[in-house]
Parts: C-alpha cells; structure tokens; sequence
C-alpha cells in the first residue's frame, strides 16, 4: 500500500497529518497540522505538493480554519468559512484542484449553514473526508485506463513527481507505471531530475524504489540523448490545471519534453483526474504560473550556485499545447488527440 500522504486524526477538533515531503528522500517524517495557518504554509513551502494532494489539504484546512469559530449565526458561519477559503487560496495560483476543493467546501457550508456550529463543522470535515476518499478511488482508476499505454519490454520517462506523494493515494502518471507493473509487464523508468527543486530525483526515484520498478535517474538535459538512445517509447505526466482545448500546465520543464518528444515520435501522455481539467479557459494562455523565489535558483538548497545580484526568472509551470499531447488520461476515459470538443465529450458525455 502506498504511504498515506494526507490523512485526517480525530474529529472536526482534530489534525491533517501529512508527509514532509521537504525531507525526502533522506527522511520520511510525518507532520501533524494543527491550525489553517500550518496547512497554508505546507501548501506555499512544497511540504505537500501536487495537485491532487492540494485540494485534499486545502479541505482539510477549512475545517482547521473554523477550529476557533464562534458564530452564533448562519451570516457569521459564512464569513468564517469565506475568510478560510480566501486565505488558503492565497497559497498557490497554479493548481486548480486546489480551487475546486474549496468551491466543493463553500457548497457544504453553505448546505449545513442553519445547523449548529459543531454539527455543520463535523459536515464539512465529513466532506474533506469525502474528496479524499474520492482522490482515492480515482488514482486507480487512472491507473486502470492508462495502464494499457505502457509498452511492455520497453521504457518510458516522466517529469517531476505525480505518484502518490502527489495525490491521496496511488498518483496519476505514476498510477499508470504501479498498475502496469501490477499487471505484469516490464520496463524501465527514466526519471527527469527536475530542476530547481528535484521533485523528479528525490520524490519519483524515491517512489519507484519503493515499489521495485526499474528506474534511472537523469539529468533534464538528457532526456533528448535518451529518448534517441535508450528505447523510450512512451512519456508519461501529471498536470495541475488542463484548459478546455486540452493545453496542460505541469511543472517548468515539461513544454521542453513534449517537444523533444513530438521531434522523436513518442506518445506524450497526460494523466490527471477530471477535476484538474478548468472548463473556464479556452486555452492554456489564460493559465495563471506561480513564480517563486530566485533563490531556489541561486542557491537551491543552502548552496549558492549563482553570483550575487543575478536576474533570475524561476516560473514553477509552464504549458504544454495540447497538439504535443497524444491522449489525456481520465478516470471517465481516455481523450485522444484533445481538443475542445473531444475533451467536452469525454467528461461532459
């Protein structure tokens, strides 16, 4: 069974428990989060990450924002559960699943509104439970649909970490490696890095370690090399917001490799759950790109790699069209060759 990245301890008066995923791979340390605060923080600083595993932590952060709640009116209830919901979203603008969450939140709230305040509290950590249990039962299906896209006797690549420290359970891409191994068929991972913050050496490496699938580490420069020269033949993703058209924004690195693919004739393949698919844009150019701190640039992890006082230009994302993408796998189906229309009949048909 997968490690549990997110869970909840206790009744609406209790705690999110996550993996501090800062300290892999070296040490695996469980966090207990105690205050909206902490969740906020986690969120902002990467100790939980991925878009799936976002939107978990952001329900969970509502119930811990009304912790301290004394409304003694369903008007007084509802700034509260406003006030949580606005500050979490302050976190990080990228992952729309993040923003799905507390939508799905603020619907709760707004249903168990009359109720006294304990009650509607536990309602909505019941509802956090829910979309935590759903994230679930979607990354085996994820698996389930991709699995068949896994050349037997070949390899593949990804880029950064969609596998089950990305998620509540199994992952997206990765789901699609742990099923197809799960159903018996072999092949080697090439694993990108993932620079600046290593996602892809210290979270996906980790991961697949784990689960004994052949894995080999590379440098982000050297995907090219290897996917002329080490019989790749299918690339695999996660994704944090998909427009309406099909254009996926994943972490910065992965437009590169869908264009090193498109030039050598392999599949790209985004895995990601219908609710990280943003029906409001028609396009990947309306996708708001967090930009974070230089220093993760500069001097990443304590050590200065850069000279003082350089520019430095460091977007967390970045867009990947959705011409360079074969299929986008969903748990209500595979959309091949996506576009408007072939992604409204999928998860609208």
């Amino acid at each position: 069974m997968p490690i549990p990245t997110i869970e909840w301890i206790g009744d609406a008066d209790g705690r999110a428990r996550i993996v501090e995923q800062t300290l892999l791979p070296g040490e695996l340390k469980f966090v207990d989060l105690a205050t909206i605060e902490e969740v906020w923080d986690a969120i902002k600083r990467l100790a939980i990450r991925g878009a799936p595993a976002i939107g978990v932590a952001a329900a969970f952060g509502v119930v811990l924002g009304l912790k301290g709640s004394r409304a003694a009116s369903p008007a007084q209830f509802d700034a509260d559960v406003r006030r949580a919901a606005d500050y979490l979203a302050s976190s990080r603008p990228t992952a729309v699943n993040l923003f799905w969450a507390l939508e799905r939140m603020r619907r709760c709230a707004a249903a168990v509104r009359a109720l006294p305040l304990r009650e509607a509290r536990q309602a909505l950590l019941e509802e956090a439970r829910t979309i935590l249990a759903e994230d679930r039962r979607i990354c085996r299906a994820l698996g389930e649909v991709g699995a068949p896209l896994v050349p037997d006797g070949h390899s593949v690549l990804t880029h950064c970490n969609a596998g089950g420290l990305a998620t509540a359970d199994y992952g997206t891409a990765l789901a699609v490696l742990f099923r197809a191994r799960e159903l018996g068929r072999t092949f080697r991972v090439f694993v990108d890095e993932t620079r600046p913050l290593l996602q892809g050496a210290r979270l996906t490496a980790w991961e697949l370690q784990q689960a004994g699938i052949p894995a080999t580490l590379i440098c982000d420069s050297a995907a090219g090399l290897v996917m002329r020269d080490r019989d790749v033949r299918a690339i695999f993703v996660g994704a944090d917001r998909i427009a309406r058209n099909g254009d996926a924004a994943n972490k910065i690195g992965t437009y590169s490799v869908s264009v090193l693919a498109r030039a050598h004739g392999i599949p790209f393949y985004v895995v990601a759950p219908a609710s990280t698919f943003d029906l409001s844009l028609a396009d990947g150019s309306a996708i708001p790109i967090e930009e974070r701190d230089p220093r993760e640039v500069t001097a990443g992890f304590g050590r200065r790699t850069a000279p003082e006082g350089i520019d430095v230009f460091n977007p967390a994302f970045d867009v990947t069209p959705s011409s360079h993408i074969a299929a986008i796998v969903t748990e209500k189906g595979l959309i091949e060759q996506p576009d408007a229309a072939r992604v409204r009949a999928v998860l609208l048909g």
